[in-house]
């Protein structure tokens, strides 16, 4: 599969509502040692999303995707985020690193946008 399109479909699952309300989902995604600057200020952790902890699960559409590749075993996707839920915007960035047969979500970034 073509790396566009194999960290499209990463960044999809981790938002789909499916994955954000099961935080053992999410962690299959995520790298032992993610971060996140949420859009709201909040710093997470993978440890937040470890128990009981679910995220809202919005409807979100994904737009304007790219893919910098950071070497053979890493990459940065930028891209814009629409919540049809809260009706907001918010520009995305994730940085995601191979790991064995497949990718995992180091880094995430959201900021509001318009």
């Amino acid at each position: 599969m073509e790396l566009e399109q194999e960290l499209y479909e990463l960044e999809c699952s981790h938002i789909h509502p499916d994955i954000r309300i099961s935080s053992q989902k999410l962690n299959e995604v995520l790298d032992e040692a993610f971060f996140e600057f949420g859009s709201s200020g909040k710093v997470w952790k993978r440890a937040d999303y470890e128990g009981d902890h679910a995220l809202e699960p919005d409807d979100m559409e994904i737009s304007e995707f790219q893919v910098h590749a950071l070497g053979p075993d890493g990459a940065l996707t930028t891209y814009r985020l629409f919540n049809k839920t809260s009706s907001r915007h918010s520009l995305r960035s994730s940085i995601w690193r191979r790991r064995g047969n497949g990718w995992k979500l180091y880094f995430h970034q959201g900021t509001p946008a318009e």
